[in-house]
């Protein structure tokens, strides 16, 4: 058996996710697809983590396991696999991995970002958040820096019904906000997330730059309690300005 890992870059607007489902279109159901028909018999298809409905990626890294023998060379993999998946999905790399590699099990970290542009964008509007009005980004640094290090993100997370006991105390090893052009970027890397957690920060920061939420305030909901008058889940932001960014090992 041969594992390869590859890097994955895809548009998730028109899928119900990364995860195979029975009865939706899927990022890992089209890799599956593709793969066994490259290489026929049994494949493994994983990748490091689920990206919702809508999210997309630039840097996912899945696995495939191969039972029957290939004298294919990676890059012959990678054109390959190219050719057979959709314009949305796009293989960037693949190397072959040691037969223990787990595209998930083996990730001690994961990367975000999220964009949110200041004008109406009319060539990118499936992969931005506009925001029409004026926003504090210098309020919106101040209570990034604060997600930094080990917090309780209870209030920023979404009923995960598959993980009914999953911890809420995650660990983050950066975040910031940036400004690129007419983009306001919110970046952070943590060794896991939490079922909407990155885009319930994301709508939250908006509203500390919209002077709704003040930085004290979005600080405190990071001690793992939820304010009855800050209504955390009504502020998710769109899917469609998510990406995964990068998988570290």
């Amino acid at each position: 058996m041969k594992t390869y890992k590859l890097t994955v870059e895809y548009d998730g607007s028109k899928y119900s996710g990364w995860q195979d489902q029975i009865n939706a279109r899927s990022v890992q159901g089209e890799l599956k697809l593709a793969a066994q028909e490259l290489f026929g018999g049994a494949i493994e298809v994983q990748g490091s983590g689920r990206t919702d409905a809508g999210v997309h990626a630039v840097g996912q890294v899945a696995h495939i396991k191969v039972q029957r023998p290939t004298r294919m060379k990676t890059h012959e993999i990678l054109r390959a696999l190219n050719d057979r998946l959709p314009s949305s999905v796009a293989i960037l790399d693949c190397e072959e991995a040691d037969p223990r590699f787990h595209a998930r099990h083996s990730a001690v970290a994961r990367g975000y970002f999220y964009q949110i542009s200041t004008r109406k964008a009319a060539l990118s509007k499936k992969f931005v958040w506009w925001i029409k009005e004026p926003l504090d980004v210098g309020k919106m640094q101040q209570a990034a820096a604060l997600i930094v290090g080990r917090h309780d993100f209870h209030a920023f997370r979404a009923a995960d019904k598959s993980k009914p006991d999953e911890s809420t105390l995650v660990v983050v090893e950066s975040a910031e906000v940036g400004i690129d052009d007419h983009l306001i970027v919110f970046r952070i890397e943590a060794s896991h997330f939490l079922w909407k957690m990155v885009r319930r920060l994301a709508g939250t920061l908006v509203k500390v730059g919209l002077g709704e939420v003040s930085v004290e305030e979005f600080g405190a909901l990071l001690n793992g309690k939820k304010n009855p008058k800050l209504d955390v889940a009504a502020w998710t932001a769109p899917a469609a300005g998510l990406f995964l960014e990068s998988v570290r090992y």
